[in-house]
């Protein structure tokens, strides 16, 4: 179906979005609180973009993303990354044969639908560069062959903050392939009552029913793609976008305070990651509203600091909250 009238985009988008719900609520039998997190990893698989989440140790990350792979019964796979990791532990190597002489090809844990990428930072750059190919272009060469992946495929990865000890920067290069970034925070003292009183049971290991399936998210990304974006809702992105290059032309006083902005890929995530956060609500248009809610989360890895922000205690997460706080909202 494909329409540009708004009652019959609503009425579509409403009506292709309904499993959300259901989806959402198996996931919170497992989950308790953290909708924030909920919310921006199915704005990631629907708008088929990764994720890289980054909190400390304990706040359910790995088993978010485990309970959203039960919940849409698909393939999953855990990767828990260490110092001594090799790429060829995660794409798959060619395996000598001595009774045929030949080299087998065995193929590594990203092939499958959902990765979780289990403490990036904790491996080596050339272990992490290794997913560039990966979670770019859907593929992965092993010796003289290229296999393409299952769809959807989606790399979900989680990171332990910098600053703690035996952690490495993910590259420039390697961020910036994830369309969102996430910093979780601590729950709240009634939600953690609530975990004390659903988790503390020795042996106890949560386990969520499949509400939908591969299919049903392939088909949500094509309701994904008709949905409305206006033009002033446009410019604002762009807007937002450009700020981070040239803030002094939107009267911004950040010019030695950014030493890099934000790429033509930051603009392309921040609008299908908008019109995703707009099918969650059952919308089928775009509102800045969608952009801000979740703007902060497309483009905090994105704008690169200079060494007087640091000096000042800045960081790229309040260089971006001031844009968005300044630039005018159509």
């Amino acid at each position: 179906m494909k329409t540009t009238n708004i009652t019959e985009l609503n009425e579509w988008v409403r009506k292709e979005s309904s499993f959300i719900t259901l989806l959402k609520t198996e996931i919170q039998k497992i989950i308790v609180g953290q909708e924030y997190l909920i919310d921006r990893l199915l704005v990631g698989l629907l708008a088929d973009g990764h994720v890289l989440l980054e909190g400390v140790p304990g706040l359910a990350k790995t088993l978010c993303v485990k309970t959203l792979s039960e919940c849409i019964q698909t393939q999953f796979q855990r990767i828990q990354f260490t110092p001594d990791l090799l790429p060829a532990d995660i794409l798959g190597t060619l395996i000598y044969n001595p009774k045929t002489g030949e080299f087998n090809i065995k193929k590594g844990p990203v092939f499958t639908h959902i990765i979780l990428a289990d403490e990036i930072n904790r491996a080596p750059s050339k272990v992490q560069s290794a997913l560039l190919e990966v979670m770019q272009e859907r593929q992965v060469t092993i010796g003289n062959e290229t296999f393409k992946l299952s769809d959807p495929f989606l790399v979900l990865a989680t990171q332990n903050p910098i600053e703690q000890e035996g952690t490495y920067n993910l590259p420039e290069a390697q961020v910036d392939r994830f369309m969102l970034k996430v910093n979780l925070g601590y729950p709240n003292k009634k939600e953690e009552k609530e975990i004390l009183n659903r988790m503390s049971k020795i042996g106890f290991k949560p386990k969520a029913s499949p509400v939908t399936g591969p299919e049903q998210i392939l088909k949500a990304r094509e309701v994904i793609n008709e949905i409305y974006i206006d033009d002033k809702v446009e410019d604002y992105i762009l807007d937002l976008v450009f700020a981070t290059r040239e803030p002094s032309a939107y009267k911004l006083e950040m010019d030695e305070l950014i030493q890099m902005g934000a790429s033509p890929r930051a603009t392309i995530y921040l609008t299908l990651a908008a019109k995703a956060f707009a099918f969650l609500q059952g919308r089928g248009y775009v509102t800045p509203q969608d952009v801000k809610m979740i703007g902060l989360d497309v483009l905090r890895h994105r704008v690169m600091i200079s060494y007087e922000a640091e000096a000042q205690e800045m960081t790229s997460e309040t260089i971006v909250r001031k844009i968005f706080d300044e630039i005018k909202v159509p």
